[in-house]
C-alpha cells in the first residue's frame, strides 16, 4: 500500500521531500520564502496534451476522492479537448499551469495540481529518479524539515514556528529536541501561519506530545484502496511529553493549509488547543503524486479525512479559530490570553505588575 500524504500549499521546496515527486511550484503565499529552482521549459504538441489529459482522466476516475466529480471532470475534459480549449498552449509550463487552474476551478480543490518537470520522470508510479530523490532530501534539509524556529517567549511561554510537517523520520528528532527545550515552559504557542502542509504521520507524531493518553483524532478514508486509516496519537514518544495540563495555542492564517489544517482541526475538536488568527485555507484531501507522462505529474487527492467529533472535514471551509484576529496580530493576542490566565493564578505582586505591563505592551 502506498503511503498517502498531503501536498504542500506553501512550502513548495520542502514539498519535494514529503511527497516524493511533486514540487517546484509556489502557490504565491506571501512571506513564504521558499522558491523553486528554475527549469527549462519545453515545446509540446497536441499528442503530448492528449496523452497528459487522457492519463489525468484515468487517474481521476480511479482515485479522486469524489467519484461523481471524477466522472464529471472526465466528461468536461474530453469536451474541452474537442473544443480545442488547450490547443494554443505549446509551452509545457503554461499547459501545466492552465490545466491546474482548470481542474481547481471545476472542483474548488486546491490539492488538484499538475506539475511539469524538465527532467524525465522515472517509469515507476512515483516518477522519482535517484537524482530527484537526492535533490529533494537536500531541499528538505535546507528547510530543516519544516521547523523554522523554537524559542522561549517572555514569562516562560514556549514557541514553535512550524512551516511544514516534514517526513516523520527526520522530523521525529527535531520534535523531540523542541519538546526537550520547552519541557518546563508554562504554556505553548505553535505558529502555523506559514505552514503549508506535509505528512499526516508527522501530524500524529507532534500531536502525541500534547496528550497524556492515546487520543482518537482524524481518520482518513482512501477511495482508491477502499480503506480507512484510523489515526490515534501514540503513548510512547522519544522526547518529553508536554502533556494535557498546560495550555496550547495555535496561530493560523489564510495560508495555513492541508496537513497543517489537519493538526489545527484535530486539536481544536479534541478540546486540546485554542486557535488564534484567521480562517485557514480549506484543503483537506490527502493523496499522492501520479505520473502522467515523461514530464508531467498530477497530485490526485484520494483521501477523505473524517473527524470522530464532527464526522466531516474542513475542505473548502477551512478551520475557524476560536479567537478571530488578523494573522499579523495572532501572536500578540495569544500571549495576552496566556498572560491573563497566568495573572489570575499569580500570587506574587511584583510578577503581577510585570505581567500587566507586558499585557499592555501587547494589547
Amino acid at each position: 500500500m502506498q503511503r498517502k500524504k498531503w501536498v504542500f500549499g506553501a512550502a513548495a521546496v520542502l514539498l519535494c521531500a514529503v511527497t516524493g515527486a511533486m514540487a517546484l511550484k509556489v502557490f504565491g503565499v506571501p512571506g513564504n520564502g521558499a522558491s523553486a529552482p528554475p527549469q527549462a521549459d519545453m515545446t509540446i504538441d497536441a499528442t503530448v496534451r492528449q496523452e497528459v489529459i487522457g492519463n489525468a482522466i484515468a487517474q481521476l476516475e480511479h482515485a479522486y476522492v469524489f467519484p461523481e466529480k471524477a466522472a464529471a471532470l472526465g466528461t468536461q475534459l474530453r469536451a474541452a479537448l474537442l473544443r480545442g480549449e488547450f490547443d494554443q498552449l505549446s509551452s509545457a509550463q503554461a499547459f501545466a499551469d492552465r490545466l491546474s487552474e482548470w481542474l481547481q476551478a471545476q472542483t474548488g480543490d486546491r490539492h488538484l495540481d499538475l506539475r511539469y518537470f524538465a527532467q524525465v520522470l522515472s517509469e515507476d508510479a512515483s516518477g522519482r529518479s535517484p537524482e530527484q530523490e537526492a535533490a529533494e532530501q537536500q531541499n528538505a534539509r535546507r528547510l530543516n524539515h519544516g521547523f523554522h524556529n523554537v524559542d522561549r517567549l517572555q514569562f516562560n511561554i514556549g514557541y514553535i514556528d512550524l512551516h511544514a510537517f516534514g517526513r516523520p523520520e527526520p522530523a521525529a528528532p527535531r520534535i523531540a529536541a523542541a519538546m526537550t527545550l520547552l519541557r518546563d515552559t508554562d504554556a505553548l504557542v505553535i505558529d502555523l501561519r506559514r505552514c503549508g502542509g506535509g505528512d499526516p504521520e508527522t501530524v500524529m507524531l507532534l500531536a502525541s506530545y500534547l496528550f497524556d493518553q492515546p487520543t482518537h483524532l482524524n481518520d482518513i478514508y482512501f477511495r482508491d484502496e477502499n480503506h480507512t486509516e484510523v489515526r490515534w496519537t501514540t503513548q510512547g514518544v522519544s522526547g518529553p511529553k508536554f502533556g494535557e495540563t498546560r495550555r496550547v495555542y495555535l496561530l493560523t492564517s489564510a495560508d495555513t493549509f492541508s496537513a497543517c489544517e489537519d493538526f489545527a482541526y484535530a486539536l481544536k475538536n479534541a478540546g486540546r488547543a485554542t486557535l488564534v488568527g484567521e480562517n485557514t485555507g480549506g484543503g483537506a484531501h490527502a493523496g499522492s503524486p501520479r505520473r502522467l507522462s515523461a514530464h508531467f505529474m498530477l497530485f490526485v487527492p484520494s483521501g477523505l479525512p473524517i473527524s470522530p467529533v464532527t464526522h466531516t472535514d474542513w475542505e473548502g471551509s477551512g478551520v475557524t479559530p476560536q479567537l478571530a484576529v488578523s494573522a499579523k496580530r495572532a501572536l500578540d493576542v495569544a500571549q495576552v490570553a496566556i498572560l491573563r490566565e497566568m495573572l489570575a493564578a499569580e500570587a506574587d505582586a511584583h510578577r503581577q505588575d510585570l505581567m500587566r505591563q507586558r499585557i499592555a505592551e501587547l494589547d
